[in-house]
C-alpha cells in the first residue's frame, strides 16, 4: 500500500490478477494445476537459470563459446533452449574493453527462452529511453560503474532479433565446474546492467 492507504502500482496489479483468477477458476475456465504449471514453466524452465546454464557452459567450453557467438539461436538450441517466438538470438561479449547493455527501445522484446520474464523495469518508458542516450548514466543508477576507457555498446531488441549479454567470467572462478559458474549468473549480467563480482 502507498503512503495514502492506496495501494501501489504493483499493489494494484496484484489485486486484479488474483481477482481475474479468482473468476476463472470459479467458472471452470482455467485450472490451479495450469496456473502452476505456467509459473513453473517461466521460473524455472525458461527463466533466467536456463541463460544462465548457457553463459557457465561458455565460461568452461572454448569450442561451445566460439559456436555461441558466431550463431547465438543454434548454440542455444543445442543447449535444448529453443526460441520461443522465431526470432533469432544474438549473443554479445562483455570483455575488460567493451561493456555491451541491451535494451527494447520500441517495446520490450526480451529472450525469454534464456532469460524468462523481463523485470518491470526493462519494460518502463525511462529505461527503453536512457539506457541508449544515456547508458553510462543508467548504468551508474545500477551501481555499475564503467571506465572511461572503456566502450558501452548498446544493442536494441526487436521482435525478430534478440540479445543476450555473456558476461565476463569473475576472477578466482577457475576450479568451479558448469554447475557452480551457473550459480554465479544474474538476470542483470545478462542484459549488462551488472557486472558480476568475484568470489
Amino acid at each position: 500500500m502507498g503512503s495514502e492507504g492506496i495501494p501501489s502500482a504493483n499493489g494494484k496489479t496484484a489485486l486484479r490478477v488474483k481477482a481475474l483468477e479468482s473468476v476463472l477458476l470459479e467458472k471452470g475456465l482455467i485450472e490451479t494445476a495450469a496456473i502452476d504449471e505456467l509459473i513453473d514453466m517461466f521460473e524455472n524452465r525458461i527463466g533466467p537459470w536456463n541463460g544462465a546454464k548457457v553463459v557457465a557452459r561458455a565460461w568452461a567450453d572454448p569450442d561451445y563459446k566460439k559456436r555461441l557467438l558466431d550463431d547465438g539461436t543454434a548454440a542455444i538450441a543445442e543447449m535444448g533452449f529453443e526460441v520461443i517466438q522465431g526470432e533469432e538470438m544474438v549473443v554479445v561479449e562483455n570483455t575488460p574493453e567493451v561493456h555491451n547493455v541491451i535494451v527494447c527501445t520500441l517495446c520490450s522484446c526480451f529472450p525469454w527462452a534464456v532469460m524468462g520474464l523481463p523485470p518491470v523495469w526493462y519494460k518502463s518508458a525511462p529505461y527503453r529511453a536512457r539506457a541508449a542516450s544515456d547508458p553510462r548514466g543508467v548504468l551508474k543508477e545500477f551501481g555499475t560503474e564503467i571506465g572511461d576507457d572503456v566502450e558501452v555498446r548498446v544493442w536494441d531488441s526487436n521482435a525478430e532479433l534478440r540479445y543476450m549479454v555473456l558476461p565476463e567470467r569473475p576472477a578466482a572462478t577457475d576450479g568451479l565446474d558448469e554447475a557452480a559458474l551457473a550459480r554465479l549468473v544474474t538476470r542483470d549480467s545478462m542484459i549488462g546492467v551488472t557486472k558480476l563480482a568475484a568470489i
